[in-house]
């Protein structure tokens, strides 16, 4: 394998990998969501005990990230509110598959790397993870002061992106009532989590490639 292309894969692999790693983080670390139903008072706004909302929130998620049937505890859903968390299952499970297959193509072009059997390019003597860290930095950095500006609107953008055409993402409270213990602080909250792993990972990236660079030129 020519050396341009080992490095183009794992490039766009590694910064698919942070993006998919730190989506995941507040959809797997269900502890990420308990902890905030005391933090933002979502008892106490949506009139449900916290083992109720416990419940609704682990069978939804249980759909969502393995395949359970869908079910939202003792709260009532619609078939649109169903509908609209068919959509987001799809999303999650695109973004485990990217996750694994941008996983698994790092950890191969490494191992070919370390055996000497391929030789990562590099850019004025620096190696693939800087870029990757700068792009992953910027971009976090870009959609964060977006949303900042207006969080709302970003919201809708989102949706007008990942499910053109459709509005069952507007929730009738009345009829679903998940939509009570799902505050919109918390998928701030989570927007939050992933911006922070990202220019972690991407930090990482940098200092990496800088360290490599700096011990290449002591030889």
């Amino acid at each position: 394998m020519k050396h341009k292309i080992a490095t183009a894969v794992y490039a766009v692999a590694l910064f698919f990998l942070i993006l998919t790693f730190s989506i995941g983080l507040p959809i797997y670390c269900r502890f990420f969501y308990f902890w905030q139903i005391g933090a933002l008072g979502i008892e106490a706004d949506s009139g449900f005990s916290r083992d109720v909302i416990v419940e609704a929130y682990n069978e939804l998620l249980d759909y969502l990230t393995l395949g359970a049937p869908f079910g939202t505890g003792q709260l009532r859903y619609s078939e649109s509110g169903y509908q609209h968390f068919v959509d987001c299952k799809m999303l999650f499970d695109l973004n485990l598959w990217v996750f694994i297959v941008s996983f698994c193509a790092v950890v191969c072009v490494r191992v070919l790397e370390q055996k000497k059997i391929v030789r990562m390019g590099t850019v004025a003597g620096l190696r693939p993870e800087l870029f990757v860290g700068i792009a992953a930095i910027v971009l976090p950095l870009a959609i964060g002061a977006l949303a900042a500006a207006d969080f709302d609107r970003a919201f809708v953008v989102f949706h007008k992106i990942f499910f053109p055409g459709k509005d069952n993402w507007i929730f009738d409270y009345r009829e679903d009532q998940i939509i009570e213990i799902l505050p919109e602080q918390f998928f701030l909250n989570c927007a939050i989590l992933i911006g922070v792993s990202v220019i972690v990972w991407a930090v990482g990236c940098v200092v990496y490639a800088l360290m490599k660079r700096r011990a290449r030129n002591l030889r």
